[in-house]
């Protein structure tokens, strides 16, 4: 089987998909926006939302995310790839709806991984089913969260707890209506080995000394899951809700962020199909000058430029996921961070031309442009910023003539 070929199941999954997205999530886009509206509650979780996860689920298109048979379809990273790119095309209801979502589907393979079978049963087990979500808490606003190390959360030992005190903000997932535990990073000793300070807890939302100060507005917009800052004062958690052992924190990072990085990468190539698709139509019913604005050569120009950038970032994309299934996501790195940097970057030069050849609409909320370009700029910060990711590349490229220094 050569890297191009589509396993019959993932041909499946992929027509099954598209289906849906075409007859019920497109459709529920102008019902989500007036129920959001009505409600006047940017946390609130709308009715029509609840319906297509009911309507995903039976349509057998749940968990898609998910790698290990007993919780999914049991997918490759490979034949993932473009199941996650069709939902990006609608990243407010596609992924949720199937039940593929960030931070969950990070969290969730934080449980399968290192989790106890309580955690399992009790946080898991929901997640799985989409009854609850989770939030994922690390960055910290006194500290540049860049570098993992720098968190400066305290999680001190007293007896069979630890005592957490510390400010976190970009809590993402935490405002969600059905929020009901973070996965917290921390630091349990100062004065070990710079990559053994860190640990990771289970905490429950509503833990005692848990306080929500604030959602985060991200370019103006207050996304539905929040992007929550949170204040954590003398909040007691128990030992047996310490994720793998004390001092396992920038591990369990490390292996939980690999498979997120490339998913956000999936759904953003979504997110330029899509885009692309709205910019040529717009460029072909609009009318400058007497002639259809697609007549521009410079318009054509970023048609035509924008459908060779998306295969460069896909085929990058596919190769990473490819080494993942094969080699394993330490021996990916390179590529896993060469395309959490092109993504986001090629993605986001598109959705900037197709807001130009909008016009004034382009910055409305008429159109998704405006808030696709407010998630994928976001995304150039998120899981690791791109500077962190260039120093990771060059560093690999530099290894390789360590003898010429």
């Amino acid at each position: 089987m050569s890297l191009f070929d589509v396993s019959e199941r993932a041909a499946k999954y992929r027509s099954d998909l598209l289906e849906f997205m075409n007859s019920a999530v497109y459709p529920a886009e102008s019902v989500y926006e007036t129920q959001m509206a009505e409600a006047g509650d940017p946390h609130f979780q709308p009715p029509i939302l609840e319906e297509l996860k009911a309507q995903a689920r039976e349509r057998g298109l749940w968990n898609l995310f998910h790698p290990h048979p007993e919780w999914g379809p049991g997918l490759t990273n490979l034949e993932y790839a473009p199941l996650a790119e069709i939902m990006g095309r609608s990243p407010h209801l596609a992924p949720e709806a199937c039940n593929c979502s960030a931070p969950d589907t990070g969290n969730m393979e934080v449980f399968t991984l290192f989790g106890s079978d309580e955690h399992k049963e009790k946080y898991l087990k929901p997640l799985l089913e989409g009854t609850i979500r989770s939030a994922f808490v690390m960055t910290e606003p006194q500290v540049a969260s860049s570098d993992a190390t720098n968190v400066q959360m305290s999680m001190a030992k007293e007896g069979d707890e630890y005592i957490l005190n510390g400010r976190k903000w970009f809590a993402s997932n935490a405002l969600h209506a059905h929020c009901k535990v973070m996965i917290v990073m921390g630091k349990t000793d100062p004065d070990t080995a710079t990559h053994r300070q860190q640990s990771m807890m289970v905490v429950p939302i509503d833990a005692p000394g848990v306080t929500i100060m604030r959602g985060l507005p991200v370019f103006g917009y207050q996304d539905r899951e929040g992007h929550a800052e949170i204040d954590f004062r003398d909040v007691r958690v128990p030992a047996k809700d310490v994720l793998k052992g004390e001092g396992e924190g920038f591990a369990i990072a490390q292996a939980r962020l690999g498979p997120g990085r490339i998913h956000h990468c999936m759904r953003a190539i979504g997110m330029a199909e899509r885009a692309l698709e709205l910019l040529c139509k717009r460029a072909q019913s609009r009318v400058t000058f007497g002639k259809p604005i697609s007549d521009n050569a410079n318009i054509r120009d970023w048609i035509a430029e924008a459908r060779i950038d998306i295969e460069m970032i896909r085929l990058l994309t596919l190769k990473a996921a490819y080494l993942m299934d094969t080699v394993g996501n330490k021996a990916a790195q390179v590529e896993i961070a060469a395309i959490k940097v092109a993504a986001p970057e090629i993605a986001l030069k598109i959705v900037d031309r197709a807001i130009q050849v909008h016009g004034a609409g382009g910055v409305t909320d008429d159109f998704p442009l405006a808030a696709f370009w407010a998630h994928l700029r976001t995304l150039r910060l998120a899981d690791g910023p791109d500077e962190v990711h260039k120093r990771a590349i060059a560093r690999q490229e530099l290894a390789k003539y360590k003898e010429a220094r």
